[in-house]
């Protein structure tokens, strides 16, 4: 099983051939490969998986599930 989480382009750069940006996760920032995401700018949110972004998400894709996130962890 896969697991993508959202973030958001903080800013974006060329690294060689690769498209790449920082990704805000809520508070901590890591740099993923945004080469699956041509039209990604900063301030889009991007679902993350093993540090490339797979796709775009609306705002409201995705607070709903930092959302749901959020509610796991109250639940451990």
């Amino acid at each position: 099983m896969c697991l993508g989480i959202p973030g958001k382009i903080l800013d974006t750069h060329e690294d060689g051939s690769l498209r790449m940006g920082r990704i805000d996760y809520g508070g901590v920032v890591k740099e993923a490969c945004l080469a699956y995401v041509p039209d990604a700018k900063p301030g889009d949110y991007v679902l993350v998986h093993a540090d490339f972004a797979l796709n775009v998400l609306s705002p409201d894709e995705a607070e709903e599930t930092l959302k749901l996130f959020r509610e796991l962890d109250q639940t451990t």
